[in-house]
């Protein structure tokens, strides 16, 4: 009998061992993790709501849009795409049980094919599904009159892109601080406001890094864009900003302003061609001046943001290019 109950007592401790073995084993644990996971998802993947949420993402989403080298406009932009994250939605809902279009969770899409993949091609405008413009502001002169043009676009909260001549630069320092302490973006603009067409291209190069390198030591800023001055340029002015790690940048509407238009009929003018991706090109002059306020009003009432060359060119979606405003 002793022997008996021995070995019962020895097989019981050893099942106890293995029991508690394989309670403990991460592996066994890891398992039953997994076999939860895999029950929950299921749950999820049948719950009515989930499947609404997915029948309502498949109507909603927006393809992304891939830059690419237009026959008229050279280089334009990609756009990112919209969709609702639906498993996002889903946890913001689930406490609810009930569809909530205001508690739904959107995230972008990035196109395939981007601005940086593309040859080296000008820019001309931004994208046109982006209701979104820029002024470009092309600085060799005007001194007096660029202190109330910053005066005007803060006012109104705008940022634009002001491409600074390097000699100008050299000379006004101060000022040049003062359009980067308002929150603007600098690009290059060539360094003597040279026929670039015509210049070799050793001359090209160094018109163009000559006035980085101004414009670095003034203000610490490497450009990104560049405008050549006149907008005269060829394939080897475009080949060798790339090679400099800069987009070449022109424009949709010229204002014109340098022949001192009367400032209304020129901001008028703007407005009745402007398109979503305008590029405006500007200078610090009389009729920009007296006409800046007028225009930026007038954009801003056709439903236009307007913004830096940065943003334009972006992939980013504005507040206000998607099919579901509740987005944002």
């Amino acid at each position: 009998m002793m022997k008996k109950f021995i070995l019962q007592m020895c097989t019981f401790f050893i099942i106890l061992v293995l029991s508690m073995g394989s309670i403990q084993n991460p592996y066994t644990t890891n398992y039953i993790q997994e076999l939860k996971r895999d029950s929950q998802a299921v749950a999820t993947f049948n719950d009515p709501l989930f499947m609404e949420l997915q029948q309502y993402a498949d109507q909603k989403k927006v393809a992304p849009i891939n830059a690419k080298v237009d026959k008229v406009w050279k280089a334009i932009p990609g756009l990112n795409g919209l969709e609702i994250d639906i498993e996002a939605s889903y946890e913001k809902m689930r406490k609810d049980g009930t569809f909530l279009e205001r508690k739904l969770v959107y995230k972008e899409t990035s196109p395939e094919v981007h601005l940086s993949d593309l040859p080296p091609s000008p820019i001309y405008r931004g994208n046109p599904e982006k209701p979104m413009v820029t002024l470009l502001v092309n600085v060799a002169w005007g001194n007096e009159y660029l202190p109330s043009m910053l005066k005007i676009m803060n006012a109104h909260s705008v940022k634009s892109t002001f491409f600074l001549d390097g000699s100008w630069t050299k000379k006004n320092p101060s000022l040049a601080k003062m359009i980067v302490d308002e929150g603007h973006e600098i690009g290059n603009h060539a360094y003597s406001h040279p026929d670039l067409k015509k210049l070799t291209n050793a001359r090209i190069k160094d018109e163009i890094s000559k006035t980085n390198e101004v414009i670095h030591a003034t203000l610490d800023i490497k450009p990104k864009w560049f405008a050549p001055p006149s907008g005269s340029y060829r394939q080897d002015v475009v080949d060798i900003a790339r090679d400099m790690d800069m987009y070449t940048i022109l424009w949709t509407l010229d204002t014109v302003d340098w022949r001192n238009p009367e400032p209304s009929a020129m901001a008028n003018r703007v407005l009745q061609k402007v398109e979503p991706g305008s590029m405006i090109l500007m200078h610090p002059t009389a009729s920009a001046t007296g006409g800046l306020e007028q225009l930026i009003k007038g954009l801003k009432a056709k439903g236009y943001q307007i913004s830096t060359v940065s943003n334009l060119l972006s992939e980013e979606r504005t507040t206000t290019t998607n099919e579901f405003p509740e987005a944002y």
